[in-house]
C-alpha cells in the first residue's frame, strides 16, 4: 500500500488513470475511452502535451494505410530485416512484432474513429540506406495541420510550439511547408506560399494571441486531445502524481497532488506511466549517460516536467529499469541560444547539417562524421571523437552565402537579420577562416586545412572522407534545388564566415522500464505487474537504444498507447479495416 498520508478529498474513480498527457498518454488514454473506459488523465504540468508538443511530430509505422493508399506495398518482413541489422543482439522480437503489426492498426483505428488525421511522409527514407531493409518511402506519417478554432476552451490547456524551432510562434511544418521558407528567394512560388503563411499568422496574433494553424507536434497533441475531450476522458493538469496506489491485486491507481489538495483516484483496471522519461532527472542522467553529463554539459530539449516521475513510480511498484541499450538516450545535436530577454533556450540542429555548404569539426579542427547523417549519428560520433577530460562540443562552419540562403540554427535566413545574434554571441562570425577559428577555440591551422580539402572536392560534388550524399536519406535532407552534382555538398568560400557552437543534447531517453510486447510492465522476475503500463519514453525503447529512422520514438509512443488501451479494455481480437472504405464497427 502507499506510505503517504491519506488523501484529503474524496476519492476519483475510474477505469483506467493514465499517467502524462504527450502522445503516449493520450493515444492510451483516447483507444480506452472509445473502447468504453472511463479514463482520467493526470498531467504535472500546467499545460497538456510533454514533449510531444516540442517535436517535429513524424512517426515511424511500416505499413501504415497512407502508403497502401498511395500504392506502396511492402513486405511485412523488410522493415524486420532492416531492425534485425540494425538492433542485433537487441531485437526483441515479441515487441518488434506488437509494434510493427499494431502500428498500421493504431493509424487506421485514430483516422477512423477521432480527430486525428494524418499526412504522409511516403518520400523520407530510412537513416541507414546502406542497411538491408532499409525503406526508400512509406514509412512515415505526420498529423495532418489543424485548426486550433476545432479545439475550443481546451486550447488554453495545451502546450504551444517550442519557443526556438518557431518564428514569431508561428510553427513551420517538416516537408512541403519548411522547403517553401528555404525557398524563397528562389521561388516565387514559394514566397506566395510563405507570404500567405505569415499574413494568416500575424492576423491569429493580432485575434486571439498565439498561432492557430498548428502544425507538427502541437498538431498531434490538438488532435489527440480534442479527441480525448469528445469522448468524456477526464483531463487534470497541475496533478502530479506522487505514489501509486496498489494491493495484492496489483496496481489499484494513484495518490495525485491536485491545487486543492491530495487526492486518491482509484483505477479499476490499471495505470499507465506515460510520463515523458528522464532527461531533465539530473542524479540518473549522471549515472546513466556517457561523460557524466552536467546541466550544462548536455541540454535536454524535452520540457523540465520530464524528470523521470513515471520511472521512479514504477520503481516503487516493482518494476525494473532497463539500462542495457546501446544508448540510454536519444542523442541530439543543440545549440543553447541566449535570448534577450535573458531566457536560455534549446536549439535543435536536424535541417542545416544536410544542406550544401557546410561542415561539423570539433576543436582540432577536423571533420569527425558524415553531417548529413541522422542528428544521433551526429551526436553519437561527436561523443566518441572527442579525447576524454575535454568539452564535448563541435562546431558548424558555414560560409555567408549559406547562411543567408538555409540559415545557421537559430540564425534565420535572409531576409532576417544575423546582427543581434552575432552580438548575443550564439553565432560567430569572420572575415577568414583562421579567424573564424581563433574566436571559438578551434585550431587554426588545422581548420583552415580541412576547408582546404573539404572545398577541393566539394566543388565535384564530393566528399571521399565521409561520403556525404551517397544514401537517400542523405540526398533528401539536402537542396533538391542545389544546381550542383550533389544536394548535400559545396565548398565554404564565401566570407564573411559563421560558426555555431553545438553540444550533446536530447529528444529524450531510451532506458526505461521494462515491458512486455502488451505495454504491461514486468518485474525483476521477468512477470507483468498486474495492472500497471508504461508507454512513451517510461517504456524502454523498442528499438535497443539505436536510432534506425526519424520518427522512432513517436511511432512507437502512440502504437503501444494503442495497445496498453486495447489491452485494458480487454480487447484482443477486433482489427480495425486497413481499407478505407470499410466499415468499423466497435469491438
Amino acid at each position: 500500500m502507499s506510505d503517504v498520508p491519506a488523501a484529503t478529498l474524496l476519492p476519483l474513480d475510474c477505469d483506467l488513470l493514465v499517467i502524462g498527457s504527450g502522445a503516449a498518454g493520450l493515444a492510451c488514454a483516447v483507444t480506452a475511452a472509445w473502447h468504453g473506459l472511463k479514463v482520467i488523465v493526470v498531467e504535472k504540468d500546467s499545460t497538456f502535451g510533454g514533449a510531444s508538443a516540442w517535436s517535429g511530430g513524424w512517426m515511424w509505422v511500416p505499413g501504415n494505410p497512407l502508403a497502401r493508399r498511395a500504392g506502396i506495398h511492402e513486405n511485412p518482413q523488410q522493415p524486420r530485416t532492416y531492425l534485425k541489422h540494425e538492433l542485433g543482439e537487441r531485437y526483441d522480437a515479441a515487441r518488434i512484432d506488437a509494434f510493427l503489426d499494431n502500428g498500421p492498426q493504431m493509424v487506421a483505428f485514430f483516422e477512423q474513429h477521432t480527430a486525428l488525421q494524418f499526412v504522409d511522409g511516403n518520400g523520407i527514407p530510412d537513416i541507414h540506406g546502406q542497411v538491408p531493409g532499409a525503406g526508400i518511402e512509406g514509412h512515415q506519417v505526420i498529423a495532418a495541420p489543424y485548426d486550433a478554432r476545432a479545439i475550443g476552451p481546451l486550447l488554453k490547456r495545451l502546450r504551444k510550439t517550442l519557443r526556438e524551432t518557431s518564428f514569431l510562434g508561428m510553427p513551420i511544418m517538416a516537408g512541403a511547408d519548411l522547403g517553401a521558407f528555404l525557398s524563397m528567394t528562389r521561388s516565387f512560388r514559394s514566397l506566395l506560399h510563405v507570404a500567405g503563411r505569415f499574413a494568416r499568422h500575424l492576423r491569429d496574433l493580432a485575434l486571439h494571441g498565439r498561432a492557430m494553424h498548428l502544425v507538427n507536434g502541437v498538431a498531434l497533441i490538438g488532435r489527440l486531445g480534442k479527441s480525448a475531450e469528445d469522448l468524456g476522458v477526464n483531463l487534470l493538469e497541475s496533478t502530479p502524481a506522487r505514489s501509486l496506489l496498489r494491493d495484492s491485486q496489483g496496481v489499484q491507481g494513484a495518490l495525485v497532488d491536485t491545487p486543492e489538495g491530495p487526492r486518491e483516484i482509484r483505477a479499476r483496471r490499471g495505470v499507465l506511466l506515460a510520463a515523458g522519461g528522464f532527461a531533465n532527472d539530473l542524479p540518473r542522467r549522471q549515472a546513466l549517460f556517457p561523460r557524466a553529463p552536467g546541466p550544462d554539459e548536455h541540454l535536454a530539449l524535452p520540457p523540465r516536467s520530464c524528470c523521470g516521475d513515471g520511472i521512479r513510480l514504477g520503481e516503487q511498484a516493482g518494476a525494473v529499469l532497463a539500462t542495457d541499450l546501446a544508448s540510454p538516450v536519444a542523442w541530439a545535436p543543440v545549440s543553447r541560444v541566449r535570448h534577450a530577454d535573458g531566457s536560455i533556450g534549446h536549439f535543435p540542429h536536424i535541417i542545416d547539417r544536410a544542406k550544401p555548404g557546410l561542415i561539423g569539426v570539433l576543436a582540432n579542427g577536423k571533420r569527425f562524421v558524415n553531417e548529413a547523417d541522422g542528428y544521433y549519428d551526429y551526436t553519437a560520433a561527436m561523443l566518441e571523437a572527442v579525447p576524454a577530460g575535454e568539452e564535448v562540443a563541435s562546431w558548424l562552419i558555414c560560409d555567408h552565402r549559406f547562411q543567408r540562403r538555409y540559415g545557421l540554427g537559430y540564425a534565420r535566413p535572409f531576409p532576417l537579420p544575423v546582427g543581434p545574434l552575432v552580438r548575443s554571441g550564439y553565432l560567430v562570425r569572420a572575415d577568414s577562416i583562421q579567424a573564424l577559428a581563433s574566436q571559438c577555440g578551434i585550431d587554426p591551422q588545422g581548420l583552415a586545412a580541412t576547408v582546404q580539402a573539404f572545398n577541393q572536392h566539394a566543388r565535384n560534388g564530393q566528399d571521399p572522407e565521409f561520403g556525404r550524399g551517397s544514401t537517400p536519406y542523405n540526398r533528401k535532407q539536402g537542396d533538391a534545388l542545389y544546381p550542383g552534382p550533389n544536394p548535400c555538398v559545396a565548398p565554404i568560400e564565401q566570407g564573411p564566415f559563421y560558426a555555431v557552437k553545438v553540444l550533446p543534447g536530447s529528444f529524450g531517453t531510451f532506458a526505461g522500464l521494462k515491458t512486455n510486447a502488451q505495454a504491461q510492465v514486468l518485474d525483476s522476475h521477468g512477470t507483468a505487474i498486474p495492472g500497471l503500463y508504461a508507454a512513451g519514453t517510461d517504456m524502454a525503447s523498442v528499438m535497443g537504444g539505436f536510432y534506425p529512422s526519424g520518427g522512432i520514438n513517436l511511432g512507437p509512443a502512440m502504437t503501444f498507447g494503442y495497445i496498453a488501451g486495447r489491452h485494458a479494455a480487454g480487447v484482443s481480437d477486433y482489427e480495425v479495416p486497413l481499407d478505407p472504405g470499410a466499415e468499423a464497427t466497435r469491438g
